[in-house]
């Protein structure tokens, strides 16, 4: 039987999800905690790698068992008793045998947060940012995202991909007034992401931003289809994967619908 996890994670202390072999993953982590509840080897399966330092208010991952799991509220809370505090599993529920996490998967959404001066509740969530920025210039350039498909200038160069096209849904910098929150937020969703590429696409947004670079420009970047034209990549500790979406059919087992929603961290 097949079974889907819902969890999130605050990414500092970790390198990033998939299971490293000289570093903590969360990956590790979690298949720790299951091999120890379920008293045997498990191995998942994450929708998204996401970077050393990257967060995740929602994200999800699966895993195979030959025998039924005894499904329950005291199974998430004692999973959440051996994690530690900075991973939560949300909810566990079976799925078809064909579901999965990563493939299965219709989009992801992230956002990249940037405040402008140092906040103690923000420390490793945001990035500090302190020049000016012209963010309607920024959104201009974000827009262009959307009439693209090939974005290798904004992907690592060494990666294991067959394709670099990504379909974006939507591409946006939001300010927030109301001072409870980051002042500078970077929206993008698409049907998935290259390694590397959000990153790299908000530092070479904050350039078009500074006016170090034209809208224009940054047009011909995505066109070049060449990593070294882009802008250095921002931050890790400002990124977080905040939504991953599926087709309804997949959490038709599920018993706890209403625990199905984005956790901001």
């Amino acid at each position: 039987m097949r079974y889907f996890i819902e969890l999130s994670y605050r990414g500092t202390s970790y390198h990033g999800w998939q299971r490293q072999p000289n570093g903590m993953s969360v990956q590790e982590m979690i298949e720790n905690a299951l091999a120890t509840i379920l008293r045997q080897p498990v191995s998942i399966v994450g929708s998204g790698r996401t970077d050393t330092g990257v967060h995740a208010g929602q994200q999800f991952a699966h895993f195979d068992q030959e025998e039924p799991v005894r499904l329950s509220p005291q199974l998430v809370h004692s999973l959440n008793s051996l994690l530690p505090a900075d991973i939560a599993i949300r909810d566990i529920f079976p799925v078809r045998a064909d579901d999965h996490a990563r493939y299965t998967a219709l989009s992801r959404y992230y956002q990249y947060q940037i405040i402008r001066q140092k906040d103690p509740f923000l420390a490793g969530l945001a990035y500090v940012f302190r020049p000016a920025l012209d963010v309607e210039r920024m959104n201009e350039a974000a827009d262009l995202l959307r009439n693209h498909t090939d974005f290798e200038s904004f992907s690592k160069v060494k990666t294991d991909v067959r394709t670099f096209n990504c379909r974006i849904e939507f591409a946006y910098w939001e300010r927030n007034r109301s001072g409870t929150a980051a002042d500078l937020t970077f929206h993008i969703k698409a049907d998935r992401f290259l390694r590397g590429m959000v990153r790299a696409i908000v530092g070479t947004l904050l350039m078009v931003g500074q006016g170090r670079m034209s809208v224009a420009e940054f047009d011909r970047i995505i066109l070049a289809r060449d990593r070294k034209q882009a802008g250095r990549a921002a931050p890790a500790e400002g990124l977080s994967l905040v939504e991953v979406a599926y087709p309804a059919e997949v959490f038709s087992n599920r018993q706890n619908p209403a625990s199905h929603v984005r956790v901001t961290v």
